[in-house]
């Protein structure tokens, strides 16, 4: 039998475990439902978008929500709806890229950690500690303050502040398994203890970490949009919903509510849509549920 004919059950099986999870799951459906609203506003948002988000017209500054623009116009006329809906790609990339940055880092050396012991679990919990003493977004200011504020530099702070979840969770799974039957067994097969490490433990952590990494989904957002909103983030006229509501709340008096509700909605149900994934993408990737 070729390796193809193999494959096809066992994708067949993946995919049945996937719809089994969302059916049995309605919130973990809606969750879903609302990421997919999400991602094509990420990646399709500029294209769609009905007007330019840079373009400025003084004749139509300040316009409430009408049908011509539905989430009106700020200051100088530029349309509040296409700017929320370009804004998804930037505030996206730069919580997948900080999230995956930290997940990498922090797997490693948490697994590290874990598995060896000795003086290289002291030197790294040491270290992660020192990072977790700080309030982390003072942190977060503090990096991005020294370094610039850059969408690169906001990408790395972010993702230093969150490096030590990924690694205490994967220390004590790792730790926790090392020295399981089916570990030593991996071992005595003749399996490095590299292999042993990636193929046979590292999988079984992979659950609590996709809650923590849809948790981390939005806490990233919220600490870049929170950047943002002080002047260490992303600078005007890009657009992001943290500059977005930053701007729009110095028109709350006046009258013009709709500069930083629209923003901070969009922004409030990225975060919320990432809190809800949690729980599903566990049970999707956890082993023990494929039965």
């Amino acid at each position: 039998m070729t390796d193809a004919a193999l494959d096809r059950p066992r994708r067949s099986g993946t995919l049945q475990h996937i719809a089994y999870v969302l059916r049995d799951n309605p919130v973990t459906l809606l969750a879903f439902a609302m990421l997919g609203v999400i991602l094509f506003a990420g990646v399709f948002g500029p294209l769609v978008a009905p007007y330019d988000p840079f373009a400025s017209d003084a004749s139509k500054a300040l316009q409430p929500p009408s049908w011509e623009h539905w989430f009106g116009t700020d200051n100088l006329g530029r349309d509040v709806f296409s700017r929320v809906l370009v804004a998804t790609r930037l505030d996206l990339a730069i919580s997948v890229a900080a999230v995956a940055l930290s997940f990498v880092v922090g797997s490693a050396l948490g697994a590290a950690a874990g598995y060896w012991g000795g003086w290289i679990d002291r030197l790294f919990s040491r270290l992660l500690d020192t990072v977790m003493a700080f309030p982390l977004f003072v942190l977060a200011m503090g990096i991005v303050a020294a370094l610039g504020n850059s969408v690169e530099n906001i990408v790395y702070a972010t993702a230093i502040i969150n490096t030590p979840f990924y690694a205490r969770v994967v220390r004590a799974e790792v730790n926790i398994r090392r020295e399981a039957g089916f570990a030593l067994a991996a071992k005595l097969s003749g399996n490095s203890d590299l292999r042993v490490l990636a193929v046979h433990i590292f999988p079984n952590a992979l659950p609590p970490m996709m809650v923590q990494i849809s948790l981390n989904m939005g806490w990233a957002i919220l600490n870049a949009a929170g950047l943002s909103f002080i002047g260490l983030g992303v600078q005007p006229p890009t657009p992001e919903w943290g500059i977005m509501v930053a701007e729009g709340a110095n028109y709350i008096v006046s009258g013009e509510w709709w500069l930083a509700l629209f923003p901070g909605l969009a922004l409030m149900l990225a975060v919320f849509t990432f809190n809800l994934l949690g729980d599903g993408l566990r049970d999707i990737v956890d082993p023990r549920m494929r039965t």
